[in-house]
């Protein structure tokens, strides 16, 4: 019941026409999954470059995001952050047939550890554990090869795309990954939580002011969702930062896990919320150009303030 939201379909219900440019794209994704990381990390800088060039409304909200969050830099280092970011999105989307498709083994060479010594203690010590994960390019790889040994649960959203969401679901949850449709609240999220699974979260989107507050977040006023602290405390988990960082010249990803926070939860809904921002403002920090820039991560602004994307 988990692993299938009830809006999944068998895969037969999507033979109509309109469904044939997402087949499409699902073989070349599966091509692609054949190729060695060298390779793909070749083709993905130039890919990225093109993205750059061609996607003008996605590279003005990389842009303003880059240049708000990063004031300290010359508008030609923020432009050149840009054009880094476009190529590590680029390379990550022609990784993910490998996310989706590689064999076990594949992913255990390709997917590396680093501070995995901080889950292991956590879950020696008989704790709950909450992996905060900023929405990096290389998530979808991280999360995969954290399914492969550990089974994490995970907080799906179906996209509009019911073919791109059945499969994404049935590959996400191919090792021993949960995934539950956000559309069932937090009661399956506790539940599996208290049942000693890990929960793979990734809260750093602006879903609007429904169950958010404005608290900083670079230095700028950000709507952000304040569950975590509430899921903490519920289940006396443990939160430790996660992010997955893209390798270079193809040797593949990292997943970092860093210490856990301490004295958290605190009670406080904003505090929480704004413990949980510095800490993914830290592990953006280390790969800054593989953050997710083109999302409108500011786009909910407090009352009486500017459009941030303005032209």
């Amino acid at each position: 019941m988990l692993s299938r939201p009830t809006d999944a379909r068998p895969l037969s219900s999507f033979w109509r026409p309109r469904f044939w440019p997402t087949w499409i794209g699902l073989l070349l994704m599966r091509t692609l999954s054949l190729l060695p990381m060298r390779a793909t990390w070749l083709v993905g800088a130039v890919l990225g470059e093109l993205f750059y060039l061609v996607f003008a409304s996605r590279r003005h909200i990389v842009c303003v995001n880059i240049e708000r969050c990063f004031p300290e830099l010359s508008r030609a280092a923020s432009r050149r952050l840009a054009r880094s970011h476009f190529r590590a999105l680029a390379r990550s989307i022609l990784d993910f047939g490998t996310a989706w498709w590689g064999a076990p083994q594949r992913l255990r060479r390709q997917v590396h550890w680093h501070g995995r010594e901080h889950y292991d203690r956590a879950i020696a010590a008989g704790r709950r554990v909450i992996l905060l994960a900023p929405h990096v390019v290389g998530i979808e790889m991280g999360g995969l090869r954290l399914s492969i040994d550990l089974p994490i649960v995970d907080i799906f959203r179906f996209p509009h795309n019911r073919l791109m969401g059945t499969v994404a679901l049935r590959r996400r949850s191919r090792f021993k990954a949960l995934l539950i449709d956000h559309a069932r609240g937090l009661v399956s999220v506790v539940t599996q939580l208290n049942a000693g699974k890990p929960l793979y979260y990734l809260p750093d989107q602006d879903l609007g002011m429904r169950n958010a507050c404005h608290v900083p977040f670079f230095g700028i006023q950000t709507a952000t969702v304040k569950v975590l602290g509430r899921l903490a405390a519920m289940t006396n988990a443990t939160v430790i930062p996660c992010v997955t960082r893209q390798l270079p010249r193809g040797a593949g990803y990292e997943v970092i896990f860093m210490p856990p926070l301490s004295d958290y939860p605190t009670g406080d809904p904003l505090a929480d919320t704004t413990r949980m921002n510095q800490a993914i403002e830290v592990a953006v920090r280390t790969c800054p150009e593989q953050y997710f820039w083109l999302h409108r991560r500011f786009k909910t602004r407090p009352e009486g303030e500017a459009p941030f994307y303005s032209v």
